[in-house]
């Protein structure tokens, strides 16, 4: 073997040591430190659709069956064991965002839908001031337009002619006998009739046969009531008129929205029938009585209509911001910050601190704003509150186990609670004790030793114990042998109705007088 060959051969044995040295080595460090980190990371086992479940290993939940999922357990310290830590970059991928709570003067926005009607105080019925045979109409069809002064109808009377006789032979001796001359002219002029219609009756000497009845006002006729040749008596209808210069708009308000409403408060508002023109005015009267069938009362505006374009029964739109003074200085928070169980209300509020770290917190909540509400107690202002993205914030906390929405710190309105215990053995789901809780009616001390005795009657049932202040039985047993239906089923069998189960009528009346604890 020559020199060169050794050569070649100490440089392959160098470099493959040297390879071995800067990159094997490495990889096998980093592949240890990421299973150790994967291993610590994987030791909490949960259930997604009831996350109070905690197991040491993997298995099904004891409440439904379903496969249990790691739960990644989050190492950063925490203060508080009641709050929510989340990392900056699943803050961001939830679209989590806050906004700092300020007292406002708020101002409610009321919505509004009515009507166009006419004017009540403008209509006016055009009625026969003498009675007698309808010869000629000078109006002729409803809608149609009618100005003060203008003739209507031509009535043919036959009192109205003895009438102008009895006057032209009193105006001829109106000198000797001026009070009967009088008391006839008085009699012509109560059927209205003008001064210049009786002065031209006086001057001509004669008699007319047809009387003319004019308009008592300005507007339009709604209604007609008479034809040609129809005999009408004194004070017949003979049109209806409405003067539509000035109309009423009449809103539906409902109960909720009255005590936001007073007289006074301009209501913006829009016409269906006139795109892209608004009008307004205050609110002139409010309907002191509710409206049994609709249960709403009207609300009432008065506008200026001179140029017609409002018709009555066109339908509005009304908006009135009023303004809520005893809300006056109290905070104000969007919708989407609260989170409203049926009972309750709540928020999430962010820590102090970078880290975004959140606290469930119950408040009380005010008048709805629109898009807002008005918070009465729970929060103070400059604290920092979720505004977007709450669902999710609470989601993550009901799979931490820590206090949502569904689950009070409490936990005394829960229904039902569920903690695993680890039990002797490998830690699996049948070595595993489950301690619940459900509510059962009853009332004292030998209830309570029905529904004990009737739980533990269950194979797999452990202990049993019913509380008669919160009527709340807590049950441990094992999930290998029984669930909690069939539990609660033995109790109902006994005679005690539980949340899911009602006893039997005939069970129930069999229960003594003291243990009875329906109401009807």
């Amino acid at each position: 073997m020559n020199r060169q060959t050794i050569i070649v051969i100490i440089t392959l044995i160098t470099g493959f040591f040297l390879g071995w040295l800067f990159f094997h080595s490495p990889q096998v460090k980093e592949a240890k430190h990421d299973h150790a980190t994967e291993t610590s990371k994987a030791t909490v086992w949960t259930c997604a659709m009831h996350p109070q479940i905690r197991m040491d290993q993997p298995g099904k939940c004891p409440i439904c069956a379903m496969d249990l999922v790691p739960l990644t357990q989050n190492t950063n310290a925490q203060t508080d064991p009641a709050a929510l830590h989340l990392t900056n970059e699943s803050a961001q991928l939830a679209n989590v965002l806050t906004s700092i709570v300020s007292i406002q003067n708020p101002v409610k926005e009321v919505r509004l839908y009515g009507k166009v009607q006419a004017d009540e105080r403008l209509l006016q019925n055009q009625v026969a001031h003498i009675s007698g045979r309808v010869e000629k109409l000078m109006v002729n069809f409803t809608g149609e337009p009618v100005a003060r002064g203008q003739k209507l109808v031509q009535i043919y009377s036959p009192e109205l002619v003895t009438a102008q006789q009895e006057l032209l032979e009193a105006a001829g001796m109106k000198q000797s006998q001026p009070e009967v001359y009088k008391a006839a002219k008085e009699k012509i002029r109560q059927w209205k009739l003008s001064e210049a219609q009786i002065s031209e009756i006086e001057n001509s000497g004669n008699i007319q046969t047809n009387v003319d009845v004019v308009s008592n006002t300005n507007g339009i006729v709604t209604a007609r009531r008479v034809n040609n040749g129809d005999y009408v008596s004194q004070g017949s209808v003979l049109y209806e008129i409405a003067d539509l210069s000035r109309v009423w708009i009449l809103f539906d308000a409902y109960e909720s929205d009255l005590p936001f409403l007073k007289k006074g408060d301009s209501v913006e508002f829009t016409v269906q029938a006139l795109p892209g023109e608004s009008f307004s005015g205050p609110v002139i009267f409010i309907d002191p009585v509710i409206d049994p069938v609709n249960r709403v009362a009207k609300v009432r505006v008065e506008i200026n209509n001179s140029r017609g374009k409002l018709k009555p029964e066109m339908f509005v739109t009304g908006n009135v911001k009023a303004n809520l003074v005893q809300f006056s200085h109290k905070l104000v928070i969007p919708r989407s910050a609260v989170l409203w169980t049926g009972k309750r209300s709540i928020v999430y509020v962010k820590q102090a601190g970078d880290e975004p770290v959140f606290k469930i917190r119950e408040v009380e909540l005010g008048p709805q704003l629109g898009n807002s509400y008005v918070i009465l107690e729970g929060l103070s202002d400059g604290e920092e509150i979720v505004t977007q993205g709450a669902f999710s914030v609470d989601a993550a906390a009901q799979l931490e186990g820590k206090p949502s929405m569904m689950n009070r710190e409490s936990q005394a309105e829960s229904s039902v609670q569920a903690i695993t215990e680890k039990g002797s053995g490998s830690g699996s789901v049948e070595n595993q004790l489950v301690q619940m809780q459900f509510n059962v009616s009853g009332n004292c001390d030998m209830c309570k030793e029905r529904i004990e005795t009737a739980a533990k009657s269950v194979t797999g049932v452990l202990n049993a114990e019913w509380n008669k202040t919160d009527k709340m039985a807590h049950i441990r047993f094992e999930p290998a042998k029984t669930n909690l239906d069939a539990i609660e089923k033995a109790v109902a069998k006994a005679g005690h109705d539980t949340e899911k189960f009602k006893a039997k009528d005939e069970t129930y009346q069999l229960l003594p007088e003291c243990c009875r604890y329906r109401t009807n």
